[in-house]
């Protein structure tokens, strides 16, 4: 029963802080308690799954967002330094040297996929 008693104390200062504000400030009050509620539920949640020897789920989920937002970055360089290495090679060597420019691009890329990957 006294692990209820912070929400409690959180829907109160909700309740007492919608009363002093009026209805305007809802909307975010109601918010606030329910981000409040959801991160006490999920580290109960989280408690009960360590205390049984199970593993977070949730954070090998977060570390797999990561790398894939980690190789976007290295995407786009690729492409800003393709364009102009693009003309210089097709300009000066030719098909030989357009082709051998994109395939450096390519293993670039190709590498640091898989350097990324391997981390998560």
């Amino acid at each position: 029963m006294s692990e209820m008693r912070p929400i409690r104390d959180d829907l109160q200062a909700t309740l007492d802080a919608r009363r002093d504000l009026g209805p305007d400030y809802e909307a975010a009050l109601v918010e606030s308690f329910v981000e409040r509620l959801d991160a006490t539920i999920a580290a109960r949640v989280q408690a009960e799954l360590s205390g049984q020897g199970l593993a977070p789920v949730k954070a090998k989920a977060k570390q797999r967002q990561n790398n894939g937002a980690a190789i976007i970055p290295v995407a786009l360089g690729s492409m800003g330094l393709g364009i102009p290495l693009t003309a210089i090679a097709a300009g000066n060597a030719g098909l030989v040297g357009l082709t051998i420019t994109w395939l450096a691009i390519v293993a670039i890329n190709v590498a640091a996929a898989v350097a990324i990957m391997r981390r998560g």
